[in-house]
């Protein structure tokens, strides 16, 4: 297991590069996002450890990163003071434009992944999701429905202008963009849902994690009834992903301090519990480029990689 220690810095969120597979994006905030500024910190992975290549400071918490999935320099964040920021790593200013528009911190962004479409979608603590143009820098549109903060907005890797939404309101929601509007509300917990992925394989199959403790994966084509639940956690699950390279396999990290790996179409499910964090682990990704290989940040200032034995058992 490789880490990088970020003093100061609690992790939020991290992104493997879509274009590199050893670098590392992770947005982190002092004093774990409640004041202070925030970082973006760009990281690169090397045979025995993890090294700082650049780090962009912001006036206000860093929650979410995502990379551009057009230019291998471009990433976008999202801020505490309701903006969203794209940065340039090739650009010695680094910040290239401020996206305003939201009333409340931005908790999520997320870069299309749909061939020839290049959008963002942000979700927010003031209810609303948005759309924007980053090449234009310009807000397609604003989307409300939600009745609770915004945790998560997860584009379709399958259907364009299609993202899914997990809320406070302990809903999830898919919107169609072009129509501008929300296709399905799926009351899919009890509780805040904190968190969605969209299964790589199936473009109908959905995961949410909620502070139930509890990861739902649904089936939009029959949304009464999850298709399987999980448990294990004990507080939070903060973030949830599907993993690439097998179709049932997931990942949760949660505010127990752990990450688990779980097959949902095992009768039990739970593959893997790793504890190599001593805080709340936020942010969690799997690299596209090196299969089974994780990255995750967590609020006591590490970035981890590393391949869990359950997977690379495979």
């Amino acid at each position: 297991m490789k880490s990088f220690k970020s003093p100061g810095r609690h992790g939020y969120a991290v992104e493997v590069s879509p274009f590199l597979a050893s670098t590392v994006a992770c947005a982190s905030s002092q004093y774990y996002g409640i004041a202070g500024c925030g970082t973006l910190l760009v990281l690169e992975q090397r045979e025995a450890d993890v090294s700082l290549v650049r780090s962009f400071d912001w006036n206000d918490g860093l929650f979410d990163v995502t990379w551009s999935e057009s230019n291998e320099h471009v990433l976008v964040t999202g801020g505490g003071d309701g903006s969203l920021q794209i940065w340039d790593t090739a650009n010695p200013q680094g910040l290239l434009q401020v996206l305003k528009g939201h009333t409340q911190e931005v908790y999520s962004v997320d870069w299309s992944q749909t061939r020839g479409e290049n959008l963002v979608v942000s979700g927010s603590w003031d209810h609303t999701a948005k759309v924007w143009d980053p090449e234009r820098c310009q807000l397609v549109t604003s989307l409300q429905g939600h009745e609770g903060v915004i945790y998560s907005t997860i584009w379709s890797p399958h259907i364009s202008a299609c993202f899914a939404s997990a809320s406070g309101d302990g809903t999830l929601r898919v919107w169609d963009v072009k129509a501008g509007s929300c296709r399905l509300a799926i009351p899919a917990h009890r509780a805040e849902a904190l968190s969605c992925d969209w299964c790589k394989y199936d473009q109908n199959v959905l995961v949410t994690g909620s502070v139930d403790c509890s990861l739902r994966v649904w089936d939009l084509r029959n949304i009464r009834n999850p298709v399987a639940q999980m448990m294990g956690h004990s507080y939070a699950i903060r973030r949830v992903k599907f993993c690439p390279f097998y179709k049932t396999v997931l990942a949760s990290c949660s505010y127990d301090f752990t990450v688990r790996f779980w097959d949902y179409s095992k009768s039990q499910p739970l593959l893997e519990t790793l504890e190599h964090h001593s805080e709340f682990v936020c942010g969690l990704d799997f690299n596209l480029h090196i299969p089974n290989q994780v990255v995750d940040c967590s609020w006591d200032e590490t970035v981890k990689v590393f391949t869990p034995s359950c997977l690379a058992a495979q």
